[in-house]
C-alpha cells in the first residue's frame, strides 16, 4: 500500500502524485535517468510533483488564439473531423503524448484530440519551432504543453520527460526522439502503449531500422509516407516554408543566385521548384541515381556535392541523413555562401566541422550566424543548422497541414478502434484513411470530381475485354 494517507492521495488527485508500483530494476534505471523517484517501503515509488505546464510566458495566451483561430478557418478537413470526434469520443480515458512542432497547425490537432476524449501532453519535436503565444494558450486550456522557443539540449531532453511521466496510449511523433527514448529508457511503459505515429521521413527512416532489427515494441504508424501527406506537406509545405524561412532571415535577392538543393525527395523537389520560381539557378545533389535522373529531367544541374561547392551561393540540406556538407566542401564554398537546413535534425551540416575551420563567429541578425575562416572567408549559418522554415519562419501553412494532421487524428482514432490487434511492426497509413482525407480536403476546397459508372468499374475489375 502506498505510504501516504487517503486524504493526500485525493489532495493530489489531478495527477500531480501518483503511487507506482516499480520492480527494483525498473527503480534503478529510472533514478540511473534523470533520478526523479524517492523510495520507500523497498519497492513502492513515489513521483516527485510533475508541474502541469512550462511556457514561455502564459500572458502571451490571448495572442496565440488568434493565430489558432486563423489556422482554424484554414484547415477544413480536421473541423470536419473535429466535429465527428466530438459526437464519438474515441479517446475516452485515454492519454497522447505528443512531440511535435508547437505551432498554430498543432494546435488544431491537440484541440481535436482533446475534443475526442483524450488527455493530451505535449512537448517540442525541436528547440528552435515552438511559437511561445501558441504553446500559452494551450497551456491555459489545459494541455500539459512543456515548450518554449531556444531550449537547450537539456531542456529539450527535460520537457519530453515531462511527457514520460504520465501513463501514455498513444504516442503521436515529430522525428521519433519520444518513441526512441520510450524504447531506451522507459520500457516498461510499453505494454501500456496502443501505438505511435511519425511525422517525417527522418522519424520513419529511425523506426524502419528499429523495425528490421527487432527493436520496435508497439505499432507505428508511418504518416509520412502516405499520399495526402508526402505529396503535399513534403513537397508543397516544404518548398513554400523553406523559401520562406531564408527570406525572412536574409533578406536576400533569389533571383539570379546558385541555389543547391541536397536531396530530391518531395522535400527537395519542392524547395528546387520554388527557388527556380524565384529566378534562382538551381543545382541539385542527389546519391540516389533514379532521383538524380528526375532533378536533371525536371531542367536541373546535378553534381557532387564537392563540385557544387565551388558555385554555390546558398545550401540547403533536406536528405535526413548526417554531415551532408562537410569540412572539404565549406572549404571550397565562396565568400559569402549561405547555409540553411530544412531537414528534420541539425545534423546535416556538420557544425563541428563549421566550427574547426573558423576564427570566430558573430550572430549578424536574427538567425543569422556569421563564420570567419582562417583564410578570410566568411559563411552564414542561419538558425543554427536547425529547420529554417520553422526557425526563421513559421513553418507549412495551415492549409498544407491540414491534411497531415487530419491523417494523424484518423490514424489515433484508428490506433484506439484496434486495440490489441496489431504487431509491433510499421504500418502504412490505411488506404481509407488516405481516401477520406483527400476528399474531405476536396470537399473543403468546393471540388467536386467525376465517379464510376458500373461499367467502368467491371471493365477496370475484368480481364475479358480487349482491343
Amino acid at each position: 500500500m502506498p505510504f501516504w494517507k487517503k486524504d493526500e492521495e485525493e489532495k493530489f488527485g489531478n495527477g500531480v502524485l501518483k503511487p507506482i508500483i516499480k520492480t527494483e530494476d525498473v527503480i534503478k534505471e529510472e533514478k540511473k535517468y534523470g533520478d526523479i523517484y524517492a523510495v520507500a517501503e523497498g519497492r513502492i515509488v513515489k513521483e516527485l510533483p510533475i508541474q502541469n505546464f512550462k511556457v514561455k510566458d502564459i500572458s502571451l495566451a490571448e495572442q496565440g488564439k488568434l493565430k489558432i483561430e486563423w489556422a482554424e478557418k484554414r484547415m477544413p478537413v480536421l473541423m470536419k473531423i473535429r466535429q465527428n470526434f466530438e459526437k464519438e469520443k474515441p479517446f475516452i480515458g485515454l492519454t497522447i503524448g505528443c512531440c511535435l512542432h508547437v505551432t498554430k497547425e498543432t494546435a488544431v490537432l491537440v484541440r481535436t484530440l482533446k475534443v475526442g476524449g483524450a488527455k493530451i501532453l505535449l512537448c517540442a519535436s525541436n528547440p528552435l519551432s515552438t511559437q511561445d503565444d501558441v504553446a500559452s494558450t494551450l497551456a491555459k486550456e489545459g494541455i500539459g504543453v512543456y515548450a518554449w522557443k531556444g531550449q537547450s539540449n537539456k531542456d529539450y531532453y527535460w520537457c519530453l520527460d515531462q511527457i514520460l511521466r504520465s501513463n501514455l496510449d498513444i504516442v503521436v511523433d515529430d522525428g521519433a526522439d519520444l518513441i526512441s527514448t520510450i524504447h531506451q529508457k522507459r520500457q516498461n511503459m510499453i505494454p501500456r502503449i496502443l501505438g505511435g505515429q511519425e511525422e517525417t521521413t527522418t522519424g520513419v527512416i529511425r523506426l524502419r531500422a528499429m523495425g528490421k532489427d527487432g527493436a520496435l515494441k508497439f505499432p507505428i504508424v508511418a504518416v509520412n509516407d502516405t499520399p495526402t501527406k508526402n505529396m503535399f506537406d513534403n513537397y508543397y509545405g516544404t518548398g513554400q516554408s523553406t523559401i520562406d524561412g531564408i527570406m525572412r532571415a536574409t533578406n536576400i535577392l533569389l533571383s539570379g543566385k546558385n541555389f543547391v538543393v541536397c536531396g530530391y525527395g518531395n522535400c527537395g523537389k519542392g524547395v528546387a521548384s520554388r527557388a527556380k520560381g524565384m529566378g534562382s539557378n538551381v543545382i541539385v545533389v542527389e546519391v540516389e541515381p533514379v532521383k538524380a535522373l528526375q532533378a536533371v529531367m525536371d531542367g536541373f544541374r546535378v553534381m557532387g556535392m564537392l563540385e557544387a561547392a565551388r558555385y554555390g551561393d546558398i545550401f540547403l540540406t533536406v536528405t535526413g541523413d548526417k554531415n551532408v556538407i562537410r569540412k572539404e566542401h565549406m572549404l571550397m564554398m565562396k565568400d559569402g555562401a549561405i547555409l540553411a537546413n530544412s531537414g528534420h535534425f541539425n545534423v546535416e551540416i556538420s557544425i563541428p566541422d563549421l566550427d574547426s575551420i573558423s576564427l570566430r563567429k558573430r550572430k549578424m541578425r536574427e538567425n543569422v550566424e556569421e563564420y570567419e575562416l582562417k583564410d578570410g572567408r566568411k559563411l552564414y549559418f542561419l538558425s543554427e543548422g536547425r529547420l529554417v522554415n520553422l526557425a526563421a519562419a513559421e513553418g507549412h501553412p495551415s492549409e498544407v497541414m491540414d491534411m497531415s494532421f487530419a491523417n494523424q487524428a484518423l490514424c489515433s482514432e484508428w490506433l484506439a478502434k484496434n486495440k490489441g490487434n496489431l504487431k509491433p511492426k510499421v504500418y502504412e497509413v490505411p488506404d481509407e484513411v488516405n481516401k477520406k482525407v483527400a476528399e474531405l480536403k476536396l470537399e473543403g476546397l468546393g471540388v467536386k470530381i467525376d465517379k464510376l459508372t458500373e461499367e467502368q468499374k467491371k471493365y477496370l475489375s475484368g480481364w475479358e475485354e480487349g482491343t
